[in-house]
């Protein structure tokens, strides 16, 4: 499900798109938030996933953009945690519950995921998350598993929100970060995947935001060194463009491995 498609109209103006290009060194931010029947990425099944654009406004502003979430099909032979399906509140198995394959999930994401990436004239996305390193790992054991190609995150690197909420906020759970950010949080909507991922967003622009000042100070430091100059080859170093890398992920380390 979204909330909106990429058509000319969602386009951002040149001069946005510009700004967005250089903010985070080519890369593209997207929140990911995904609910699990349990930990363990490589066994677990992976039940929801949601994926929030972040824009920005002319100005350098960075706000929450379109979402697009899905319902997703345990794989076959998926492990089930009874203990995590409570908390989340999730039956994998009920007739009305509207979820399609990993496979088909991952490709519709990254189909808007990609089209935000051009629009904005980054490299690549990165994934922004709560606790992100989970959110990666499920993406991640998602796509080798369902042998996804043209994945267009970044395989590692990501912005994590509650990092950037204990730092700015002093809160590193979600609800209390929002909470005294003056933010909406609403209890009985939390563990799902769109919820959680639309309030990542808002920590991650808030903190962002306010980092403005910080950020124009360090962007006028590189520009007197040089860096905003390099060639486009010496300025993207091992990150290729992304019509000229297909990113796969890495395979899921074995049982028992360290």
């Amino acid at each position: 499900m979204s909330t909106a498609g990429p058509n000319a109209a969602s386009l951002p103006p040149p001069a946005a798109a510009a700004l967005m290009a250089s903010r985070f060194r080519g890369y593209l931010p997207v929140v990911i938030d995904v609910e699990s029947g349990g930990f363990h990425a490589a066994t677990d099944a992976l039940l929801e996933i949601a994926a929030v654009q972040i824009d920005i406004e002319v100005d350098g502003t960075l706000r929450r953009g379109a979402t697009h979430s899905y319902h997703v099909q345990p794989f076959e032979g998926a492990r089930l945690d009874p203990k995590s399906l409570s908390v989340i509140g999730i039956d994998p198995h009920h007739p009305l519950r509207p979820a399609i394959p990993e496979r088909d999930a991952l490709q519709r994401i990254f189909r808007e995921v990609r089209h935000a990436v051009r629009a904005y004239g980054c490299r690549r996305a990165i994934l922004v998350g709560h606790n992100a390193a989970f959110d990666l790992a499920f993406l991640n054991a998602a796509v080798a598993r369902a042998d996804v190609k043209r994945n267009p995150f970044h395989p590692f690197s990501c912005f994590d929100t509650a990092t950037l909420a204990g730092a700015a906020l002093g809160q590193t759970v979600l609800a209390k970060a929002l909470t005294v950010a003056g933010l909406e949080w609403d209890a009985g909507s939390a563990h799902n995947a769109r919820y959680d991922a639309e309030r990542s967003a808002e920590v991650f622009c808030l903190v962002c935001n306010r980092l403005r000042a910080s950020y124009a100070e360090a962007r006028e430091r590189a520009r007197t060194l040089g860096w905003l100059n390099a060639p486009a080859d010496e300025a993207a170093g091992e990150d290729a463009p992304l019509e000229d890398a297909i990113v796969t992920a890495p395979p899921p380390p074995r049982s028992g491995a360290s």
